[in-house]
């Protein structure tokens, strides 16, 4: 009988990165007897009845990886029976960067201090939340849009001035405000945790002073010999937040402890296996059919 899964992606843009993850992964499976289709998660034939059901039309897959941050289409996936990797929840608690602190808030994980922005639903003015913010932090501070990767959607404000013109541009949008942590400035770690196991890590590192070392943005990533304390905070996160996979970025604080940035659901993989050497995708099929065909 003929073992085939299933990668899902975004509708509107698959960027080489994802390109990149999608041809690895597919060549060590293949290795594993198994193949796959590729759909964008408007492909999928999924609804919702008159009769208030969830219907799906054919889904002849073992699994799915789901590659794409749609959080209905994953749940409705998981409700035709397929196992997903990652699960729906654990989609929808990474893609919405206020929740991932929410979730992992109480757990013993140091993090930035984060102030969540009120949404904004009429074009009545207020600066009401301004003055809190400016009372809350020290220049510059760190605003992010709750939704985005790829460092973009994330801001480094100077002063009042910039914090007013970011405002009011982005009050219509679920953010957050956070204070920036200098001893990490276009530095951060990325730890890829599978299973529960961290099994590669980086530095990365901006090559232009921007604040954000994302590769994507001009950063770059350099091996690095991590301290027990990030390994353990980027396995702890993962497990809290009921992952298979994610990419954990871990900023270094004042006297070194680590400090969570963020958690990414859909991590890519080329950079850290040029870094590290690492298959990091063989690492990841292993699991899956561990997962899928073995328990």
């Amino acid at each position: 009988m003929t073992q085939k899964g299933l990668i899902v992606v975004n509708t509107y843009e698959v960027f080489p990165s994802v390109e990149h993850m999608i041809s690895h992964l597919k060549e060590e499976f293949a290795k594993l007897g198994i193949v796959f289709d590729v759909l964008s998660s408007g492909e999928l034939p999924l609804w919702v009845s008159g009769d208030g059901r969830i219907q799906h039309g054919d889904l002849p897959y073992d699994f799915a990886i789901y590659l794409d941050k749609d959080p209905y289409a994953a749940s409705m996936l998981e409700d035709a029976g397929l196992r997903l990797f990652n699960k729906a929840d654990a989609i929808r608690l990474c893609d919405d960067k206020m929740l991932t602190y929410l979730s992992l808030s109480d757990k013993g994980i140091k993090m930035p201090k984060t102030i969540s922005g009120p949404l904004r639903y009429s074009k009545k003015d207020s600066d009401v939340f301004l003055k809190r913010i400016a009372a809350s932090f020290s220049f510059p501070i760190v605003v992010k849009e709750n939704y985005g990767s790829l460092g973009r959607n994330v801001y480094l404000v100077q002063n009042k001035t910039e914090l007013e013109e970011l405002e009011n541009r982005l009050s219509y949008s679920p953010r957050l405000y956070q204070e920036l942590v200098a001893s990490s400035f276009g530095v951060d770690n990325r730890i890829i945790v599978i299973g529960g196991r961290a099994i590669a890590w980086m530095k990365r590192k901006s090559d232009n002073g921007d604040f954000r070392s994302n590769i994507a943005l001009g950063g770059h990533g350099e091996g690095v010999n991590l301290p027990q304390n990030y390994i353990m905070m980027a396995e702890n996160c993962a497990k809290i937040l009921g992952l298979d996979y994610a990419g954990i970025d871990i900023l270094n604080g004042p006297d070194g402890e680590p400090i969570l940035c963020e958690v990414n659901s859909n991590a890519f993989i080329k950079g850290i296996e040029e870094v590290t050497g690492i298959n990091v995708a063989k690492a990841y099929a292993d699991y899956i059919y561990r997962e899928v065909y073995q328990q």
